[in-house]
């Protein structure tokens, strides 16, 4: 739909211009030999790695995959394995398909700029584009070539060999970026081809059936909203003895220092029965207490 497009487009933009701050601000090349290959591949893979596990934490339908599954009720009803199996692929593969957008961003700007590769790869280059000591050994060689990255360490001699290093390595790095990306719009491409091929829906049918899971998912948010807050401005009518924003308010109630205990502390979602739960502290005492305490009139002189 329109507003995953917009999503993953924002997605796309925030982790580019994040990738350039990233790179100027603390990226630096040891040249070091046997350090730089770790350090460019932990700026080229770290990164993407946290992006890949932040898309799957923020992304609602993970965790309604992953919530209730211990739940009694879910062993009372025999499902159909292999309709289940299905959806859970299915679900995996669209949390995953979102989830990959900043990553696969991150890896394909961060190989198109190919300051990490240049980084990562310059040592293992073949030593035909180093023409210096022929008597120096292949250590030394390497070497020279780990400080290819960093020009001030390069003697003048070397200038023009560094250049022509540097150039093959950002030509590689880049090749990678784009054939990246293609492979990407391609897959995303023919994923949606296939989707479409097997729906058991119409163009429009489907187009309708979008639009409606949406509505419905707006609809709740806010029934439930307002459900939630009228159940809750129950208990806490209980507890106080008037609910906030009355006008007129005659009478308040004085709750006792073992209410205040009651309803104060850290508590769990608790299973009253075999299909409720007392949502919180205050739930939990206003479905056991009954109404009595000490009551204040408004318009007393306290």
């Amino acid at each position: 739909g329109k507003e995953v497009v917009i999503a993953n487009a924002i997605i796309a933009i925030l982790t580019i211009g994040g990738q350039q701050l990233f790179s100027f601000f603390t990226f630096s090349c040891p040249c070091h030999i046997g350090q730089n290959l770790i350090y460019g591949l932990a700026f080229l893979g770290a990164p993407a790695l946290i992006l890949l596990v932040v898309g799957y934490a923020l992304n609602n339908q993970t965790w309604r995959l992953v919530t209730g599954k211990r739940s009694p009720l879910q062993e009372e009803i025999t499902p159909n394995h292999l309709l289940q199996c299905k959806l859970i692929c299915f679900v995996l593969c669209s949390i995953t398909g979102r989830a990959l957008v900043a990553p696969v961003t991150w890896l394909a700007v961060t190989l198109i700029n190919g300051s990490y590769y240049v980084c990562a790869i310059s040592e293992y280059v073949s030593e035909h584009y180093y023409e210096g000591n022929p008597n120096a050994t292949a250590s030394e060689r390497r070497r020279i070539l780990a400080e290819f990255p960093c020009s001030q360490l390069v003697p003048p001699e070397l200038s023009r060999a560094r250049d022509e290093v540097i150039l093959l390595l950002r030509y590689q790095s880049q090749v990678a970026g784009w054939l990246l990306i293609a492979v990407v719009v391609i897959t995303v491409f023919l994923s949606y081809c296939l989707a479409s091929c097997f729906s058991p829906l119409s163009f429009l049918h489907f187009r309708y059936w979008r639009s409606y899971v949406h509505n419905e998912q707006e609809l709740f948010d806010e029934a439930a909203d307002q459900h939630s807050r009228l159940y809750a401005m129950q208990h806490v009518r209980k507890f106080f003895g008037f609910v906030p924003g009355s006008e007129n308010v005659k009478e308040i109630r004085i709750p006792s220092l073992r209410e205040w205990q009651a309803i104060s502390g850290l508590a769990f979602l608790k299973q009253v029965d075999e299909e409720h739960y007392d949502y919180s502290l205050l739930h939990d005492w206003a479905l056991k207490e009954s109404v009595n305490g000490k009551y204040l009139k408004t318009d007393e002189d306290p």
